[in-house]
């Protein structure tokens, strides 16, 4: 007797169409994530937006939310692959019910709404904390090194941009010179359809360069005189004359940018940092994390690479989020700085703040007292000292975001529109956490 195998009939037609709750089992997170949006969350300023009655109708904003997020929470950001998702993949059909939005108006809907799908991080947050995820406890705070939309190597240093203008500034005068000397006999040659006295192409090309190399040298420059002016003027001689700053000489004229200082054409507003692969253009992106579930409760992002001023903004975004103060703090040394410490004491939480790499004040004693008494703190703990809940706490949020989710580069461009990014992305982590 031969054997039997169940049907496979690759051309047999559904007589009723299967249910969307049938496209995946019960209980996986494309359920969990539809229901979410389109019943707990408050998309009123999305919606908003919707006013004109006329034209044809356009995909229902509650179900472009839960593709997105969905697509953010698998690791799927780039707007043509999302779209592709829709069409070859069941569990993003289970999301959309079969729509299937083109990668343009995923893309739109994302640059129209970014600001308000950043804003429902805050949402998200709540939902956790009402399931019991994020009892603030213990928080961990930490940054992170994201490349930019950008190339490090579209960046140029002060001083090449100096070069680059003399350079290129002679060499689009001498063919302008050249170009005017030439009128007649290109009139005879071009005809009447042409001036004749077209720059070509890579001329004009070299011109535009050096438009963009003239604006990010006076950006350069402005900086250089807005910090000057910001610091506090040098004490005086007691015939009125300024004494000279403590400290050492600079070695570049005070107001005038460093030489090295650098702005990138293709994002101006990101920066070279040093990660752990070297150097990348990048974006600082930071977060504290609950420690109970590895929950984000606030999130910032900023273009510069020290992390030591968000410690206490960090601090004050989860109050902003959550309405109340965590009761323990831990970070790296990164973070660790005298008004750091202090704004823990003002804010009644107790820090964990690792001191190894703290400034020498000139009393010959490594860091000020808070800094010393941080640094006794965790020495007489050992390795009992709660400082240990950082590293199983942040570093397993980076790699799950980073490694599991493969996000490792922003899509946008400009730090504004990267902020909402890095929201998007912490609230993608919070919703795996709550569907997981």
């Amino acid at each position: 007797m031969s054997k039997v195998f169940r049907p496979w009939k690759t051309d047999e037609v559904w007589l009723l169409p299967p249910s969307v709750a049938d496209f995946v089992p019960a209980g996986h997170p494309a359920h969990l994530i539809r229901d979410l949006v389109s019943e707990e969350l408050d998309l009123s300023a999305i919606m908003r937006a919707y006013t004109e009655v006329k034209g044809y109708p356009p995909y229902h904003p509650a179900m472009m939310v839960a593709l997105l997020l969905y697509a953010y929470r698998s690791g799927v950001y780039s707007s043509r692959r999302i779209a592709r998702g829709c069409e070859e993949r069941l569990d993003f059909q289970a999301v959309t019910a079969l729509n299937q939005p083109d990668f343009r108006t995923i893309s739109e809907f994302r640059r129209r709404h970014l600001d308000a799908l950043a804003c429902l991080f805050v949402q998200v947050l709540a939902l956790c904390r009402k399931a019991g995820l994020a009892e603030l406890a213990h928080v961990a705070v930490d940054g992170t090194k994201i490349k930019a939309n950008a190339s490090k190597h579209k960046a140029m240093s002060y001083a090449r941009m100096v070069e680059a203008e003399a350079e290129l500034t002679r060499e689009v005068n001498e063919w302008l010179a050249r170009a005017a000397a030439e009128d007649a006999a290109e009139d005879a040659a071009h005809g009447c359809t042409r001036r004749g006295d077209e720059p070509p192409d890579w001329m004009r090309d070299k011109q535009a360069r050096l438009a963009r190399i003239r604006a990010a040298k006076a950006e350069l420059e402005a900086e250089a005189r807005a910090a000057e002016a910001a610091r506090p003027p040098p004490p005086a001689n007691p015939d009125g004359s300024a004494k000279p700053r403590p400290g050492k000489t600079p070695k570049h004229e005070p107001g005038k940018p460093k030489p090295k200082a650098q702005r990138n054409f293709t994002d101006p507003e990101s920066r070279i940092m040093k990660g752990r692969d070297g150097f990348i253009q990048a974006y600082n992106a930071q977060a504290a994390i609950d420690a109970g579930a590895q929950i984000i409760v606030a999130h910032r992002l900023t273009n510069n690479g020290s992390d030591q001023d968000a410690l206490l903004t960090l601090l004050d975004a989860i109050e902003d989020n959550t309405g109340e103060m965590p009761n323990e703090v831990s970070a790296d040394n990164g973070f660790c700085s005298e008004e750091n410490l202090e704004g823990l004491n003002a804010r009644t939480v107790r820090g964990y703040i690792a001191a190894g790499r703290a400034s020498s004040p000139g009393s010959g004693k490594k860091g000020g007292k808070l800094v010393q008494a941080m640094r006794a703190r965790l020495r007489k703990g050992g390795h009992r000292s709660r400082y240990r809940i950082r590293k199983y706490t942040v570093e397993p949020v980076f790699g799950h975001i980073k490694q599991a989710r493969g996000f490792r580069q922003f899509l946008l461009r400009g730090i504004d529109k990267v902020k909402a990014e890095w929201a998007m992305i912490c609230t993608a982590h919070n919703l795996a956490k709550l569907t997981a």
